[in-house]
């Protein structure tokens, strides 16, 4: 580098300015892994220019400067932050060093207490004769944020303790108690949902939300915010209490507080190591985030010993797993087609190693959301990683925009099939209305062959991938020219096999009209429209041949569901679809009119689970014998149909004396009354 000065300075100004987004404005600018990058330039950098070293460095001081919105608080001793390891080499080197200035021998193994370390706000409470008396942020490390009232709500992790107002047991006449406020995970998601639902800006990360909600000016904010409290050092001026701080951490339970129950006792660095592997895995089940471990000396008079750095304790570190959230570019987004026709923007970015693994592509789950985080082409932007979960964009770095960003508009026709793709109202996503596109093809040939459709049994999820990964099927009628030697030929199947599906696939072509509708998987088709529109129409030719203000014209069918239904009768790929059904010999009968029975005009209620029938394959029956189901009991209430686990509507219907019957009743009484 020509000028190694110039880099020093604009390192320090970014890390400065990344410092003032994270720890004042509770909105992060760089992430974690790219903040540590730059740090570790900055620290070596230095180590070979020590002339450019200042007091005022990054790396002399303990970020987070205390918000003048709060009064300072001067803490009794530095709340210090740790150095960061990331291999094994460096924990070694850890081990190594602390042996060295203790003068160990080799024989002898230095014992460390292992903690996950947590992503949160380090606090500090003081306690005077048991009391609560006040508390502040770590901000500097020497001077914090009095945020005492808020301190007061909060709760706990394990045993909701929280910020006891009093010890339990016998406490030394002043404690101080370090720690650290969080926000488990389901109640960040709770918060931001809560915070949509309002018009706000939702957090990015639950070490935001908890930063942001403890230093609110108005303790009552706080209140409504869930956050926990897990504590993790204490110090006793004058006292000599602890030998050890395993110890120490055994005590603050005593006294009230949550500690925990991750932390474990390691003797050895080898220990130390494989307490970190366990952890590895086992974080992502944790009620709360964590990105690493903390490991520190066990022996407090050995701590004393080994002493600190300008900026950290030489006898503790943090070990850094690969990151879980990173800074990248946006290359490009399209639009990815699922299995149900669902299209999803997915974004193309610069790979970026995430959690050990190289990241090229990051979803955004719908419009709305890549709207709402304003996601556009050329964007920089933090993505995260958590566990096997698909990368996702946490938010867009609006700083670093240049005006040349590109929005992404959804696509009118599909990108795989070409069909028309359509926003059903009150819907989040685009579907693809092509009931032949591969993209979603095993998905519509299992809802296609299911047992309320065409019934063809023995059809499940692996056969119907096979089918279609094999180029067998490429639509519905392709089923129904497969030959018997390549149905045996197929993986798990044989000659058994293969004559049954044969057989199921044969029977299946004799079916009713509302089978065949529902098979097809329109949009706001189910089971019950597909009978009424069966019922309706009668033929399918004369349902193809529907327009809209005819559709309009059958009961229970609204504009929307018009609309949409029309729009795939209007595809031309949907029309080839049926052809090819019929041309292969599948023969949809009308369906027989309600001819009276046990329902004929009757109002029934369905509640709770039923064994045999889905909610709206029980309903279509009723309305073939004449019923009419309803969604809320009334003194007009005929009868109710109680199924498992049956709620309120069977209590309104005793209170006011409707009839009830079980499943068993209600199967006896279609089969009665059958009315075709």
């Amino acid at each position: 580098m020509s000028d190694p000065s110039a880099r020093v300075e604009e390192l320090r100004r970014l890390i400065r300015d990344a410092d003032h987004g994270y720890y004042v404005l509770d909105a992060p600018t760089l992430s974690d892994a790219e903040y540590d990058r730059l740090m570790r330039e900055l620290v070596a950098l230095e180590a070979d220019h020590p002339e450019l070293v200042s007091p005022d460095s990054p790396t002399q001081r303990v970020s987070g400067a205390p918000s003048e919105r709060f009064a300072k608080v001067q803490h009794r001793e530095p709340m210090l932050s740790l150095g960061n390891v990331t291999t094994d080499e460096e924990l070694d080197e850890l081990d190594a060093r602390v042996r060295r200035m203790l003068g160990l021998d080799d024989a002898t193994l230095v014992t460390y207490v292992c903690e996950p370390k947590l992503d949160g706000l380090a606090v500090e409470l003081v306690y005077e004769d048991g009391v609560f008396v006040g508390g502040s942020t770590r901000g500097d490390g020497v001077t914090g944020e009095d945020v005492t009232p808020n301190l007061r709500t909060i709760g706990g992790l394990g045993a909701n303790r929280g910020v006891p107002a009093r010890l339990a047991g016998s406490p030394p006449k002043r404690l101080d108690v370090r720690g650290e406020v969080l926000l488990q995970k389901k109640h960040f998601e709770s918060l931001n949902a809560h915070m949509l639902r309002g018009g706000g800006e939702p957090f990015a990360n639950p070490r935001n939300a908890a930063a942001g909600s403890l230093r609110q000016l108005d303790w009552r904010v706080t209140a409504t915010r869930p956050l926990s409290f897990i504590a993790y050092d204490a110090l006793a001026p004058g006292a000599d209490l602890w030998r050890t701080h395993w110890q120490k951490l055994t005590a603050l339970a005593d006294l009230g507080f949550d500690t925990n129950p991750e932390n474990r006792l390691c003797q050895g660095i080898a220990a130390v190591k494989a307490y970190r592997d366990a952890m590895a895995t086992h974080r992502f089940e944790l009620p709360y985030d964590t990105d690493g471990m903390v490991v520190k000396v066990d022996d407090l008079d050995w701590r004393r010993r080994l002493g600190a750095a300008s900026k950290s304790p030489r006898w503790a570190a943090a070990f850094k797993y690969p990151p879980q959230e990173e800074a990248t570019q946006v290359r490009t987004i399209w639009a990815s087609v699922g299995r149900t026709g669902i299209l999803t923007p997915v974004v193309e970015v610069e790979p970026v190693r995430l959690s050990g693994a190289t990241v090229s592509r990051a979803t955004l789950h719908n419009e709305d959301e890549m709207r709402r985080k304003d996601v556009r082409i050329g964007d920089f932007v933090l993505i995260r990683r958590a566990g096997e979960v698909i990368p996702e964009v946490v938010k867009v770095i609006k700083e670093r925009r240049t005006g040349g960003e590109r929005e992404f508009v959804f696509p009118p026709t599909c990108p795989v099939c070409g069909a028309r793709v359509v926003r059903e109202e009150g819907e989040k996503v685009y579907r693809c209305q092509g009931a032949a596109c591969p993209a979603q093809l095993v998905g519509r040939l299992r809802h296609f062959a299911q047992r309320r459709a065409m019934d063809v049994d023995g059809l499940g999820d692996k056969l119907a991938a096979q089918l279609v990964e094999r180029g067998l099927v490429k639509e519905f009628a392709d089923l129904y020219a497969i030959p018997f030697d390549t149905w045996r030929d197929l993986e798990r199947m044989g000659e058994k096999s293969a004559q049954n599906i044969i057989d199921a696939v044969g029977r299946s072509k004799q079916t009713t009209l509302r089978r065949f509708l529902f098979a097809l998987g329109m949009p706001q088709v189910g089971e019950a429209t597909a009978a009424t529109l069966a019922r309706h129409f009668g033929d399918v030719q004369r349902f193809l041949a529907a327009d809209e203000d005819t559709l309009l014209g059958v009961r229970d069918i609204g504009p929307e569901s018009a609309r949409e239904i029309r729009a795939w009768t209007a595809e031309p790929q949907n029309l080839r679809v049926v052809e090819h059904l019929l041309a292969a010999g599948v023969v949809p009968a009308p369906e027989a009119a309600a001819v009276g029975g046990a329902f004929k005009g009757k109002t029934l209620v369905l509640t709770g689970g039923l064994t045999r029938f889905s909610r709206d394959e029980a309903k279509a029956e009723i309305e073939r014998r004449g019923g009419k189901v309803s969604g809320s009991v009334s003194r007009k209430t005929d009868l109710v149909v109680a199924g498992e686990d049956a709620g309120s509507k069977l209590d309104k219907a005793r209170d006011l004396g409707v009839r009830i019957i079980d499943e068993a009743e209600f199967v006896k009484l279609l089969e009665d009354g059958a009315g075709g």
